[in-house]
Order: structure tokens, then C-alpha cells, then sequence
């Protein structure tokens, strides 16, 4: 498969100079000994010293006369006592993600092993939301389990296999098949975008653990057609972990690629760069020169030819010192993101080191502080700058949370999306989202202009006891939110729920 080449690009673009997306895919935080270690959920809220500025405006943000951002109707109705899990679909090893292609009338789940599984819905209108089924044994914490069966009321089918193409799995891992994203004009255009963990090829070195791949198939409702595939990117990954994995369009019909730091701790080690910071050692976060690691990038798949991309032009680092594919950088392990539907603003949940969890909305050219800082939190040091030498401020995150005490805490978050269905108006413009140890509860922030938000818990009645892998959202605005049991890529008490408000 052909492997895009960098200065082809540059070539083809007409750019001069150089320009310029889990722990916890698919289960915890890392893997490494000392990180997010196995601490019990609880914790004071989003606080953080100093963490009090006011969130940037993004593309597409709601602003008043003055160009502040405003709360874009977030809290109009009362927030639900609780929420249910309906089931849509179970028997999955570890869900990390469920897609809604519009028109399709059908939900696509990416399971962590290497498949992705079509679900022909039985809707309650058109694009409606389906049922779903459950998952949790609890990794330890004696949730009530899922059987694997009951409760699915869709057929499912196998859409894609790309596990011949993967590294092999066992054990607790965070690689393997990370992220999906349909095309907007799927299927009109037929091309689905996967991104998976390879075995190394030429162009990684001998000592690094394995090859990130994003790739697209050409594909029906119905399935994709393995013979189709197209390497479009391919990144050597230092270490096994920190490999983030999310893949989404934006509105602005650009493909968005989350991409970690490369592993191991504190983003240093073999294969993490030095940076500008001398008081920590490393890292890729805040290189923009020297690889891809530790930012999200955004290309255009749609202007070159099958199986290559360009880069737009406005990204930040076009014409700069820089690889012209970030859109922003300073990020540890960008687990799951999303666009806000009505405004257009973006989030994206970083996984923290070993104190704080946060999520940040992204614009163009930002700085999110990693390793100089893990949320507003100077990182390995006493004191540390609030601006890079390139005069761009590191941006503070919008939520963040610690991973002990009472309230919102927990050890990795996984990102969601601002709630913009019909069906529970309580979370209308509210930002659900989750830890990887649900414990029963998810999460939710309110939006405003100064930062961080404020945020609560909301239990779960039903069955989200175990682990949270993802969210997804429904072409009508409806949440739903992909558990395992399981910390480790094994059995079948993986599941699919619809999240529904339970009046106070």
C-alpha cells in the first residue's frame, strides 16, 4: 500500500518550507507502571489553581456584540436526576467507538480487536436512536455484569476485518483498531476511514513498538470491501501506548486525526524529542519540527488522488517552521473528540499523567500544555511559563479533574459530546462525557464563558458499571456510550447503550 510521502505533498500543495490523535485506547490510562494507577473514583470537581481564564472562541462559537462566547443555551431545562443505558447492541470485545452515518439508518462499532460491526437499527423514526444492550462486570469494583445477549434488538454484521493487518493483541493494550470516521457524503462517496495499530514497517525504526495506520476502504451500508484499502498516513509509534486514535470530520469537511505522544511516561524516553522546555525532559508534545506525535492534525482527503491527501491551506503551520498537518500540539493522549453540531466548536479529552484529567476545546494553532503542564498544573516543576517561544499562550483546558477525592475524579477521560438531541431536554447543551472507571456515573459540564466549568455526576440506571470506552452521537443528537467490563482486549461483555434522562 502506498505510504504518503511528506515531500510529495509539499510538491503537490505548492508549499515552501516546511509547514506546520487512549492512556487509554480501548481501556485505561496507560500502561505504564506509576501512571494512572488503579485509584478508586472520586474528586473535587474541575477545580485547579489558577485555571480561571476565559475559553477562546473557535470556529463557529456563539458570540455576543463583544465577541465573547456565550453558554449556547447550556441548562435551559432542568438537568435529569439520572440517566438510563438503553441497550442497541452487545457481544463486543472492547467497543471504542459507534458511528451514525446519516441516511444509512444504521450504527457502525468499532471493537478495539480489529472489527468494525454494522447494526441494522430498529428505529423509533427514520434516523431515530435504536435499543442497545449492556456490559459490566465491573473491572473490580462488582458492577452487575451483562450477559452478552439479552437486550439486543438489531442484527448485526461483520463490516470490516482488519486484524490480519494489526499487531497482536493480548493482555491489557492500547492498540489495535482505534477510530472510524464515514465520509459526510457517505455513501455517495464511499470511503470509510480507519485507523488501526500495525506491525513496524520500513519506515519505522527497529526499536520502536509498531506503525500507526490510517487507511481508507471504499465500502456499502452494507460492508467494505478489504481489497480496497489505501494507506494514507502511516507514523512510527516509540512505545506501545499513548496512541489516541480518534478520527472525525469536521465542518469544515477536513479529517481531523488525534495522535499521542509516542508513549511510555512523562513523554520522554526512547523516540521523544527534546523540545524548547529544559525543565522537564522531552517531548513530543511541544515539537512541532521533528514528528507528528502529541497533537491532532488535519488533512484534506477529498483535493489529491486515492490513497494520498493534502494539506489546507490555512492550517497554522502552512508556511511555517513546522509539519503542516498539526492543527494544534501540546497534547499527551487525545482520547476521544468531537464536534459540537450547532456551533461547531471542538473537544478534545486528553489523558493525563498521574494527577489531573482534561478536555479541551482545540482551535487552530493551539497550544494545550503538554509537558510543561498537565491541565493548569505546572508539570515536574515548580513553576513554569504560561507561553511558548513561539508567543502562543498555552491554553487551559475547559474541564479538568483530579484523580482522587469526592465528586468528578477518576484515573483517564474519555471524551463526549454536548448533548443537542430532543429526547432529554434537561442535557440540552450540556457536555457528557465520562472516566474510563464509570463506576455507574457519567459526567456532565456545563458550558460558560470563564473556565473551568463547573461539573457533576449523573448515575446510571441500568447497566454502565463496568469500564467507559467512547461516546457517539445519532444523526438526530441522541448520546451513546460504548462499555466493557473487561480491562483487557478479551471476552464479549462489550456493549453499545442509548443515554436517556430520568425526570427529577
Amino acid at each position: 500500500m502506498p505510504t504518503h510521502s511528506r515531500r510529495a505533498l509539499l510538491r503537490h500543495v505548492g508549499l515552501v518550507g516546511a509547514a506546520g490523535l487512549a492512556g487509554c485506547a480501548g481501556g485505561s490510562g496507560d500502561g505504564d507502571s506509576g501512571e494512572n494507577s488503579a485509584t478508586t473514583a472520586g474528586g473535587d470537581g474541575a477545580g485547579g489553581a489558577g485555571s480561571t481564564a476565559t475559553a477562546d472562541a473557535g470556529a463557529g462559537d456563539t458570540t455576543d456584540e463583544r465577541g465573547e462566547t456565550t453558554a449556547d443555551g447550556a441548562g435551559e431545562a432542568s438537568v435529569p436526576a439520572q440517566l438510563t443505558a438503553e441497550p442497541l447492541a452487545v457481544g463486543f470485545t472492547s467497543p471504542v467507538g459507534v458511528e451514525f452515518p446519516a441516511g444509512t439508518g444504521r450504527a457502525y462499532v468499532a471493537d478495539q480487536r480489529g472489527t468494525i460491526t454494522v447494526v441494522d437499527r430498529e428505529t423509533e423514526s427514520g434516523e431515530g436512536s435504536g435499543d442497545g444492550g449492556s456490559g459490566d462486570e465491573g473491572s473490580g469494583d462488582g458492577g452487575s455484569g451483562n450477559d452478552g445477549g439479552s437486550g439486543s434488538t438489531a442484527d448485526q454484521t461483520t463490516f470490516l476485518d482488519v486484524r490480519d493487518r494489526m499487531v497482536s493483541l493480548s493482555g491489557y493494550t492500547e492498540q489495535g483498531l482505534l477510530g472510524i470516521a464515514f465520509h459526510p457524503a457517505f455513501p455517495d462517496d464511499d470511503r470509510v476511514f480507519v485507523r488501526y495499530s500495525a506491525p513496524s514497517g520500513d519506515g519505522t525504526p527497529s526499536d520502536y513498538s509498531h506503525t500507526f495506520v490510517l487507511a481508507s476502504f471504499r465500502a456499502t451500508p452494507d460492508a467494505a470491501d478489504p481489497a480496497t484499502g489505501r494507506t494514507l498516513l502511516e507514523i512510527p509509534q516509540p512505545q506501545a501506548n499513548h496512541n489516541a486514535g480518534s478520527v472525525a470530520f469536521g465542518p469544515d469537511g477536513y479529517l481531523y486525526v488525534g495522535v499521542g505522544d509516542g508513549g511510555r511516561a512523562n513523554d520522554q524516553g526512547n523516540g521523544h524529542v527534546d523540545d524548547w522546555y529544559d525543565a522537564v525532559a522531552g517531548g513530543n508534545g511541544q515539537d512541532v519540527t521533528s514528528n507528528l506525535l502529541g497533537s491532532v492534525l488535519r488533512i484534506d482527503v477529498d483535493s489529491g488522488s486515492r490513497g494520498t491527501y493534502t494539506v489546507p491551506d490555512d492550517n497554522p503551520l502552512v508556511g511555517s517552521e513546522g509539519l503542516p498537518e498539526q492543527y494544534a500540539w501540546g497534547l499527551r493522549n487525545p482520547w476521544r473528540f468531537s464536534f459540537d453540531r450547532e456551533t461547531g466548536d471542538f473537544y478534545v479529552a486528553d489523558v493525563g499523567q498521574g494527577s489531573r484529567e482534561e478536555v479541551n476545546r482545540v482551535v487552530a494553532g493551539g497550544n494545550y500544555g503538554w509537558n510543561v503542564r498537565e491541565g493548569t498544573t505546572c508539570f515536574g516543576a515548580d513553576d513554569c511559563p504560561s507561553t511558548a517561544p513561539d508567543g502562543r499562550d498555552l491554553r487551559d483546558p475547559v474541564i479538568q479533574y483530579p484523580h482522587s477525592g469526592d465528586g468528578v475524579a477518576g484515573v483517564s477521560v474519555i471524551g463526549g459530546y454536548r448533548y443537542r438531541g430532543d429526547g432529554t431536554p434537561g442535557l440540552g447543551g450540556q457536555y457528557l462525557f465520562a472516566d474510563w472507571r464509570a463506576g455507574g456515573e457519567l459526567f456532565l459540564a456545563t458550558p460558560g464563558e470563564s473556565t473551568p466549568w463547573p461539573t457533576q455526576l449523573l448515575p446510571v440506571e441500568g447497566s454502565v458499571r463496568g469500564n467507559v470506552l467512547a461516546f457517539g452521537e445519532d444523526p438526530a443528537g441522541e448520546l451513546y456510550v460504548c462499555t466493557t467490563d473487561k480491562t483487557r482486549v478479551t471476552g464479549e461483555t462489550g456493549a453499545v447503550h442509548r443515554v436517556t434522562g430520568v425526570d427529577r
